[in-house]
């Protein structure tokens, strides 16, 4: 299949400034959090290393075909969607540096960061361009767009009001969790492969090969470890409340 020739700029160019925009932010939350510059430094390049590596394998086992799936192969791309997950659940619920960073870091700028959404304007473009199949692209692009540009709405609806605005960022981060859900489903119902159900045309091959793939294993399961910090900041800070309250 022929990729157009402004997916790479696009979809690269994207995710290179959406981890600077998390490395920054990271940095500036944690020094507003009163962390020595030497914590500072640990956690961001360790984080930085791991945001890093994770991209570089991504693209290393796209480039060699691993995710590239034909109508007579089973796809792989969940490997690479559900074990970044994973991995990123259990460090929100189980690493107490990872506890840390989290309580450092404020709760709009965790959901205003998610702006980066609205890029899948390109599902969009490509169905617009014959190269995606609607059942796809429309729910895909359609709801990225939805969650993004509402992102920095809620982020800035918390900002102002934390109590108020709790119910509003607890359901965009449910709807955009849903969001992602619908795209990848949609995306392995139209991908041919030996399993799949429905033949349409175009199909979603292109999101198994570069750079289009990085989008389901990497800024997926990236977008999705951040709604579930989110989530879990909620959590954390509703039980903190409530205790305060009871022991008052």
């Amino acid at each position: 299949m022929t990729i157009p020739t402004y997916l790479p700029y696009f979809v690269l160019f994207g995710t290179a400034a959406t981890l600077i925009v998390i490395l920054y932010g990271l940095n500036r939350a944690l020094a507003a959090a009163a962390w020595t510059a030497k914590d500072r430094s640990r956690a961001v390049v360790v984080s930085a290393a791991v945001l890093r590596g994770w991209l570089a394998l991504s693209i290393a086992l796209a480039a060699s075909g691993f995710y590239h799936v034909t109508a007579s192969a089973i796809p792989t791309l969940q490997y690479g969607l559900l074990l970044p997950i994973l991995i990123g659940v259990l460090l929100i619920f189980r690493s107490e540096t990872a506890r840390r960073i989290l309580d450092a870091v404020p709760q709009p700028w965790i959901v205003g960061v998610q702006l980066y959404r609205a890029l899948g304007v390109v599902f969009l473009i490509l169905y617009a361009a014959g190269r995606l199949p609607s059942l796809f692209a429309w729910p895909a692009g359609g709801g990225d767009i939805a969650i993004g540009l509402c992102a920095p709405v809620v982020g800035l609806a918390y900002a102002r009001a934390p109590r108020e605005a709790v119910g509003l960022v607890r359901a965009w981060n449910v709807l955009g969790i849903l969001d992602l859900v619908v795209a990848v489903t949609t995306g392995f119902l139209t991908t041919p492969s030996l399993i799949s159900p429905i033949d349409v045309h175009p199909t979603s091959e292109l999101m198994t090969m570069l750079p289009m793939v990085l989008i389901p294993v990497y800024l997926v399961p990236l977008s999705i470890v951040l709604h579930i910090a989110s989530l879990a900041k909620l959590r954390s800070g509703e039980a903190r409340a409530w205790t305060a309250h009871a022991s008052a």
